[in-house]
């Protein structure tokens, strides 16, 4: 089942014809702390699928020898709006899924949002049933679709859509085409939509890319200097720290409270909450924050958000608002490294980690303190 992100603050049916997934059900309104979406790091990417992500980047020139600028973040996007990386299922060594995922009976019956049947194609060899297609595995790829894109990567002999190693591989096959160059945004999003067509799918995948992309590069801090830099390694020193809803303090993670607006409590985390993070790295340089994000938007030089993101700079705090034109409304603040990027503690059950500032709604521009 795919998800829809709609980045709404706290603290569908799409034809399947000639498309390879089987996305025919959008679910809006995924809602946590802040409107963070969930994920958007390496962290929160089973190891051993993201194995499967990484492995098949560098073979896919072997099926597609023109194809240019694959990456892992661009698999990990489809996989998590496909299946949410496999979450709940187990993934032995060999990189086999049990139990094995299938999606929706494509029957036009309309449960599940289908509303296209499509004509059994593979006898159940992948779909486990004669009766009509659902697509299958980590990828959620159409059985039709994988008798022609099916490739082995890991070795065995066999394509095997409900093994991660060799979904991972065919998907990438399929997004390549005859040899697309994917760091071109226009083909990427040609590619998802051959993939799904449904431009929903094809803005939420991109939407997941892009926080996969920035969490996957260390910042360039390469001519970051002064007490800059200290705020910036200060904050980078806490990532994988947990999200802890009211922790972190000047002195480092701490024990929250309870509860976020969610029910969620920090009484037992040692962590960060979104302040208390800026609070520890700002009182490396000795500057004293308030504890709360609004209250943090009052100190410094204010960066107004009409001047968009291009106008911060290294060591800016970023903020997010229910109203972004009004303070008092601030939810959210996070730390700007450079490139389009945030140290952040997202939301509970996340760690603190790098983020897209456009990663959440509402920017309620900068503030700088150095």
């Amino acid at each position: 089942m795919s998800v829809l992100l709609l980045f709404t603050a706290v603290c569908c049916a799409a034809p399947v014809s000639n498309a390879i997934s089987a996305y025919v059900a959008v679910q809006t309104g995924l809602r946590d702390e802040g409107g963070i979406a969930g994920g958007g790091s390496t962290a929160d990417i089973p190891a051993r699928m993201l194995t499967a992500y990484k492995k098949a980047v560098p073979q896919v020139g072997k099926y597609v020898p023109g194809c240019r600028g694959m990456r892992w973040p661009v698999l990990a996007g489809v996989a998590k709006v496909e299946s949410n990386h496999a979450i709940g299922h187990s993934i032995t060594a060999d990189g086999d899924i049990r139990p094995k995922i299938y999606g929706v009976l494509l029957n036009g019956s309309g449960a599940g949002g289908n509303t296209t049947a499509l004509p059994d194609s593979d006898g159940g060899k992948w779909d486990g049933t004669a009766r009509s297609e659902r697509a299958v595995g980590p990828f959620q790829i159409l059985p039709s679709t994988w008798e022609s894109i099916g490739a082995d990567a890991n070795g065995d002999k066999a394509a095997d859509p409900h093994n991660a190693d060799d979904a991972a591989l065919g998907a990438a096959v399929y997004l390549c085409g005859n040899g697309r160059d994917l760091a071109q945004r226009s083909q990427l999003k040609a590619a998802l939509l051959q993939y799904n067509r449904s431009y929903e799918y094809v803005a939420t995948v991109l939407a997941w890319i892009d926080q996969y992309t920035a969490a996957a590069k260390d910042p360039d801090l390469k001519n970051v200097t002064g007490r800059v830099r200290t705020v910036i390694e200060a904050a980078l020193s806490q990532r994988g720290v947990p999200y802890s809803w009211g922790g972190g303090n000047s002195s480092g993670p701490s024990y929250g409270s309870c509860c976020s607006p969610s029910g969620k409590s920090g009484a037992h985390t040692k962590g960060f909450d979104c302040s208390g993070l800026t609070v520890y790295a700002y009182a490396q340089v000795g500057i004293r924050l308030p504890r709360t994000a609004a209250g943090q938007a009052g100190v410094g030089r204010r960066i107004p958000a009409r001047l968009g993101t291009g106008a911060l700079k290294t060591g800016d705090l970023v903020f997010y608002a229910y109203a972004p034109s009004r303070d008092s409304t601030i939810y959210h603040v996070g730390i700007y490294v450079g490139g389009g990027r945030m140290v952040n503690a997202a939301r509970p059950g996340t760690t603190v980690r790098l983020d897209a500032v456009d990663a959440l709604s509402g920017y309620a521009g900068g503030a700088r303190l150095l």
